[in-house]
């Protein structure tokens, strides 16, 4: 008993360290419900290596697969890899909190710890609130889309009803929780030309990819951008830069590849330009076909996919917010300013470390995959690293080799999916023993830098 209250007091101190053991849990329980016989189109039981891969990326909204979605599993399977994908949307420790809220109509201190962890809200207070809001949010976005895309596939390709609504929930859920999985061989490359069916996923997963916070807020006060927060700032700034810049690297370099965009009209090359440049956001679907792309486009993609979407949201990455502290990071250093501002607000000096820290770690993590799949491989270096990029960003982009890969290296895919999802920062919260608190301070001592 004595043990039992040690081990739920240090979840409380360490929710980070819960989140990380709460989606582990899901990806067990999602990997031995997809080797069931009754998940696959064929009857047979799948492999245990798929079967955590096919989890791992859902749970952990990816994208990557080893087998075609729509050819291996039933709908079984695939409503399977639906709900997975919609518990690592919303975040376990949001569903345990609603799960809480709905049976005792109040929250704990531990509850609430476990719960913060997962939506990144600042206070405490109010967070009940706050999870009512993201599920209901959710829920609503995933349904206007599927309307959306139900309607499309059942008057604009024949679909029958069922079908059409089948398909449309499918993909509402996979796009706004950023995750990329599709029910067609291609992904979307079919509907390469449909704006009715790029657009709406495409804004499906740039909602998704904001983040809650960021998303409440413009949703109180879009009309007055003065009195945004710096966090939701940033997080428009710059996701809003990057899908231009993004946009305009892919019309630059593929306008005259026939194996992309060459094919279409200008109206089709910029569509599928937009959606190819909004899809690093670490959704995964491709209009286009990712092996054909230029090498300059792959590199494009790895930038974008590396830096993710907006935080507390269902994108991977460092974070469009991560990314945008550096910037400010580096300007005041060329400026020679002693203090990081951001607007009129000083940036703090832990936070700054945090960024520095999850930028490095994520860097080495990405480089030390690609390197291991090097020698795992007999792949070039521009795939491995778009193939490590995709699995720690949780994109689920891949220039064709996933499933050629030998079980080593899915494996290593599985885990690099797993840190990128939970965080390096987190995770290495998480696997920490104890907090340590310095109570001296050393003398400073100077180092030449360059």
């Amino acid at each position: 008993m004595r043990r039992r209250s040690v081990v739920i007091v240090d979840l409380a101190r360490h929710p980070a360290r819960a989140v990380a053991i709460g989606f582990a849990l899901v990806v067990a329980v999602g990997s031995l419900a997809l080797m069931l016989p009754i998940a696959t189109t064929s009857g047979e039981p799948t492999g245990w290596v798929t079967a955590l891969f096919t989890a791992t990326s859902a749970v952990c909204i990816t994208g990557l697969v080893v087998v075609d979605t729509a050819a291996h599993w039933s709908m079984f399977g695939e409503m399977l890899i639906a709900a997975l994908i919609q518990i690592g949307g919303l975040g376990i420790m949001t569903l345990a909190t609603l799960l809480t809220l709905t049976v005792s109509g109040r929250l704990g201190l531990r509850a609430r710890l476990l719960a913060q962890a997962e939506t990144k809200t600042v206070t405490m207070a109010g967070l009940p609130r706050v999870v009512r809001k993201v599920v209901v949010f959710s829920l609503t976005c995933e349904a206007l889309a599927a309307a959306v895309l139900t309607l499309r596939f059942m008057l604009g390709y024949g679909e029958p009803p069922g079908r059409a609504l089948y398909l449309g929930i499918f993909h509402a859920i996979s796009a706004f929780n950023n995750a990329g999985f599709a029910l067609w061989p291609d992904n979307l490359v079919q509907f390469v030309g449909d704006p009715w069916i790029c657009l709406t996923i495409a804004a499906a997963v740039i909602v998704g990819g904001l983040g809650f916070p960021v998303v409440f807020e413009l949703l109180r006060s879009w009309r007055r951008p003065r009195h945004w927060t710096m966090l939701t700032r940033i997080t428009v700034a710059v996701t809003g830069l990057l899908l231009v810049v993004g946009t305009l690297a892919f019309l630059a370099t593929e306008w005259d590849n026939p194996r992309t965009l060459a094919p279409l009209d200008g109206a089709g090359r910029l569509l599928a330009a937009f959606f190819t440049a909004v899809m690093p956001r670490t959704a995964g679907f491709n209009s286009l076909d990712i092996s054909q792309l230029h090498s300059s486009s792959w590199l494009v993609t790895d930038v974008l996919m590396f830096i993710g979407g907006g935080s507390a949201g269902t994108a991977g990455g460092i974070k469009v917010t991560t990314f945008g502290m550096l910037a400010f990071i580096v300007w005041a250093q060329l400026r020679g300013e002693a203090q990081v501002n951001i607007g009129h607000r000083r940036l703090p000096g832990s936070t700054q470390r945090q960024a520095i820290v999850i930028t490095m770690l994520s860097g080495a993590l990405v480089a030390a995959s690609a390197y291991t799949l090097l020698l795992l491989t007999p792949h070039s270096l521009d795939q491995v690293l778009f193939e490590a990029a995709s699995a720690f960003g949780t994109v689920g982009l891949s220039t064709g080799i996933t499933a050629d890969m030998p079980a080593a290296g899915h494996l290593l895919l599985v885990a690099l999916m797993f840190v990128g999802r939970v965080g390096p920062l987190t995770l290495g919260s998480a696997l920490a023993l104890k907090e340590r608190v310095r109570r001296y301070e050393r003398p400073e001592t100077r180092m030449i830098v360059g």
